[in-house]
């Protein structure tokens, strides 16, 4: 994976600033990991450390623009979260890559044994916490991992880091619909200059 430069942001946001703001992709945790110093904005009055939309931006884009290297197949989504179990399922049968949803089989990277082997060549994960046996076992078998990650997450072996909300389900909705739209018009199958189909509602899971 080529190395992320944070120094030369691209002009203008994805999507309107307030939307973001809206869905809570900016509302961190009251705990903040050293390895996500570098995209906290600042922390609230209520001790809630807050996510830089900017950079949850850039993230998103480079995301896109690396996935889109992939071929569907190549890919695998992951998320153990409750919230971020309909957002992956709906990015993985828009876009046509592997998703697990919920509990990840122990061996499913490791394993050729197993009947849901896979051999992808990227990892997205959910949540570097709640998704750690797809984490380990993407970093021993030597797959680049793109993470959402919260502030209180460690980053030691994610290759590419989202900041964001990865907790909230409007916040999951709203950057895999993101990530879903950009990857779609970076393999040239949406236009960019055309409003995309399908609504962030179309990725919040149910309550």
């Amino acid at each position: 994976m080529a190395p992320v430069d944070d120094k030369a942001p691209e002009q203008g946001l994805l999507i309107p600033e307030d939307l973001y703001l809206t869905s809570g992709v900016h509302i961190g945790t009251q705990q903040k990991s050293a390895d996500m110093r570098p995209f906290i904005y600042k922390v609230r009055t209520d001790g809630l450390y807050v996510l830089d939309i900017k950079k949850t931006d850039e993230r998103i884009r480079q995301a896109a623009r690396f996935l889109a290297t992939c071929d569907p197949e190549d890919i695998l989504v992951v998320a153990a979260r409750q919230y971020g179990q309909k957002p992956a399922r709906v990015f993985a049968s828009t876009i046509g890559c592997h998703a697990f949803p919920g509990r990840f089989v122990p061996g499913t990277l490791t394993n050729p044994q197993l009947p849901q082997y896979k051999e992808p060549r990227v990892i997205l994960i959910t949540d570097p916490a709640a998704d750690q046996q797809a984490l380990r076992e993407a970093v021993k078998v030597r797959t680049p991992v793109i993470a959402l990650c919260d502030a209180n997450n460690e980053t030691k072996y994610v290759d590419l880091v989202i900041p964001t909300n990865n907790k909230g389900r409007r916040a999951l909705a709203t950057v895999y619909w993101l990530l879903t739209r950009e990857y779609l018009r970076e393999r040239g199958l949406a236009k960019k200059d055309e409003d995309f189909e399908m609504a962030i509602e179309d990725f919040e899971a149910i309550l």
